[in-house]
């Protein structure tokens, strides 16, 4: 008998790089008892991280899921990687959860890829509560975070806890709505909690603390807000109920904190999971489309209803082929049954079902709506795929996949080892949506794309490792794009008639500039037949092929819209193909007369300095075509936050360690693509 649907808690812990949510994963696994053993991060034995390249840097690379038990509720928990180079493993890993436990350093409060993450949990409106860690180092103030979180992300967070003892001393911490301290036993790994009555300089601070928690929850709750101004008893039952609409609403979240790595504070803030976090029944039922007729559908979290799942990661598996995590939204789903892929529409059969610990796993016959587990049989699906009963589609929405902004090319370093890459590639790829690759037929070169740096070079490292294939990689490159300035007109004719049947295509098309980031747009406004309907999408074809290759830098085009409004046939000699060169021949001149630019991947770069290199930092962000946005003190410290171009910035953490001997760190993630200066422009076409 599986737990009822308001016992289950899916959620994840999702944070900036080093904020410790790989260390508070192991401690919820080691206090559920699904590990007997912490794992620790730095000495590269955590479960959650088992990748050998995430024990050797202590960084997560891929979202491990795993499931545990507390207090009779059961969680699925994924544990997300913080560098900004996985973002993809975030947002996937994000559209799946109905909750998130959003963790922040004591020290360092909100870093750039903390704002990244509450940004994605926004958008596909994930209610979350806040974990304040690390409060065991000098300068940590779980206070002042839970303000920075406030100024900076607008969250509205109501401080749940007060620390008692700061960064050495953090000895306990104060439950305000219970009144009471809880304590952490230094024998057996904080397991055993004890609880006392408030130490007495702390209970002013409690009350301050407990009547602006009842005002929040009086927000949510009108029966609680009349007791509350008759000045009745309120329980602590009644003020939990409300906070928890308020979370679940999103328009409060509510700040915990501890220290993982000394054990202090996670099993109250498992209990704040519990209490807190929605179950799948909180959460609105899930909206798709029929993918034949694009209707609207809702399916609702119930196992009566028809069977519905989004596939959000694939992991590949030496032993059983393809493992395929899925989150059910509706129905239930057998070991041995068959699925229809909505997107593809193909029928596959699910061979085995899993439920997942990290990498280890265990059987179950079957899954139902509400859950999280993973797939083995299934060979076609994608990131994004939406699994469904045969005869009863949807299409689920699908997940934001980012573009990459890096590349290189690789070789490898035998021969024998082509279609070894070729294959070790392809199944990268499917695992990770952020990653491509393309082989070049003129030069012969494979060359590989990314989010950054890191993530290529952790793509190289598991060729070899993984895959046993030996690489030579180039030199970085930037994802360059092209794009248009003013709108234009232009004509494609494609005519060849010599001895039997000729060709024949005429088009007449505008092409318009549109907003960064909007991508391509075609617009059929054919009148009166002078190009027959047949051949409008082989016109579309034409522009897409052609937009791969641009004519400055031969980088593919965006942000434009073609509109198709006249041309001509001919009765015999059109085709398909005549109208796809006609429209691609359109295009190439349309492009020259469009006053086309460069774009660049513009990247948000913060550093973190010590005051006396300030100067050198940002003379050094000046010089690599740097615009600062701004700075500020913390903790002996200057943050200097900048926007830069991607392609000034290879080799920076070199540079940077010498410019201050070592005492500054940084980091950056994609902001957005901007043109081009003219002067800098002509050195990078003049280079390709």
């Amino acid at each position: 008998m599986s737990n009822p649907l308001e016992k289950y808690r899916n959620i994840g812990i999702a944070a900036h790089i080093d904020a410790g949510k790989t260390t508070v994963s192991e401690r919820i696994l080691f206090y559920t008892g699904v590990t007997h053993k912490i794992g620790e991060v730095h000495e590269g034995a955590a479960i959650m991280d088992w990748m050998e390249q995430e024990k050797e840097r202590g960084i997560t690379i891929q979202s491990a899921a795993t499931t545990c038990f507390w207090n009779g509720y059961q969680i699925n928990l994924i544990d997300t990687p913080g560098h900004v180079d996985f973002t993809i493993e975030v947002e996937r890993s994000l559209r799946v959860l109905d909750g998130v436990v959003g963790v922040f350093c004591g020290v360092a409060g909100v870093q750039p890829q903390s704002e990244t993450v509450w940004r994605q949990a926004d958008r596909y409106k994930v209610p979350r509560i806040l974990f304040v860690n690390k409060l065991d180092r000098i300068g940590a103030d779980y206070i002042r975070v839970v303000g920075d979180v406030n100024k900076k992300l607008n969250a509205n967070a109501v401080a749940m806890q007060i620390q008692v003892g700061m960064s050495e001393d953090f000895k306990g911490i104060i439950d305000v709505l219970t009144r009471k301290m809880a304590t952490f036993s230094e024998e057996n790994q904080g397991a055993l909690v004890t609880w006392h009555e408030v130490p007495a300089e702390y209970k002013d601070q409690v009350e301050k603390a407990h009547a602006k928690i009842v005002d929040a929850a009086c927000n949510y709750d009108d029966a609680l807000a009349e007791k509350f101004l008759n000045e009745e008893e309120l329980t602590i039952s009644e003020i939990k109920a409300a906070l928890r609409k308020g979370v679940i609403s999103r328009g409060i979240c509510l700040a915990f904190c501890g220290t993982a790595f000394k054990n202090k504070g996670v099993q109250l803030l498992l209990d704040a999971v519990i209490d807190y976090l929605p179950s799948p029944l909180d959460v609105p039922p899930v909206e798709g489309t029929d993918p034949r007729s694009n209707e609207k559908l809702m399916r609702r979290c119930d196992p009566k209803e028809p069977f519905s799942a989004l596939v959000f990661k694939i992991m590949t598996d030496p032993f059983v082929g393809s493992v395929t995590f899925i989150r059910v939204y509706s129905g239930e789903l057998k070991s041995g049954s068959y699925v229809i892929n909505a997107r593809s529409e193909k029928k596959e059969r699910v061979s085995r079902l899993v439920k997942m610990h990290a990498n280890k796993r265990e059987e179950i016959e079957s899954v139902t709506a509400g859950d999280i587990a993973a797939v083995v049989g299934v060979k076609e699906a994608i990131t994004g795929d939406t699994l469904c009963e045969e005869g009863k589609a949807i299409l689920l929405e699908r997940i934001r996949l980012p573009n990459p902004v890096i590349s290189s090319s690789v070789e490898p370093k035998s021969k024998a080892d082509y279609e070894k890459m070729g294959i070790a590639l392809r199944k990268m790829m499917q695992e990770d949506p952020s990653f491509t690759f393309t082989y070049n037929e003129e030069t012969g070169q494979t060359v590989i794309s990314g989010m950054g740096e890191l993530h290529l070079e952790i793509i190289v490292d598991r060729l070899f490792r993984e895959h046993k294939v030996e690489v030579a990689q180039g030199k970085l490159q930037v994802a360059y794009k092209e794009t248009i300035q003013i709108p234009v007109e232009s004509e494609g004719k494609f005519v060849r008639q010599s001895g039997g049947r000729g060709q024949y295509g005429h088009v007449w098309m505008k092409f318009q500039p549109l907003e960064r980031g909007k991508g391509f747009e075609f617009v059929n406004e054919v009148v009166g037949g002078s190009i027959p309907r047949e051949y409008v999408p082989a016109t579309q074809k034409g522009i897409e092929e052609a937009m791969g290759t641009g004519i400055l830098g031969g980088y593919p085009v965006v942000d434009f819209r073609a509109i198709l409004f006249d041309g001509s046939y001919h009765d015999v000699d059109s085709s398909e193909l005549a109208f796809k060169v006609a429209a691609s021949m359109a295009f190439k001149s349309g492009m020259a007369k469009a006053s086309p630019v460069l774009l660049e991947p513009i990247m948000k770069v913060e550093v973190d300095t010590p005051e006396e290199h300030m100067g050198d930092v940002m003379g050094d962000l000046n010089s690599r075509r740097g615009r600062i946005l701004g700075m500020e003190g913390k903790s002996g410290k200057q943050i200097i936050t900048a926007e830069v171009p991607l392609g000034e910035m290879f080799g920076y953490a070199t540079e940077l360690r010498s410019m201050t001997k070592g005492r500054a760190g940084y980091s950056m993630e994609f902001e957005c693509y901007r043109e081009v200066p003219k002067n800098v422009q002509e050195s990078i076409v003049a280079k390709k």
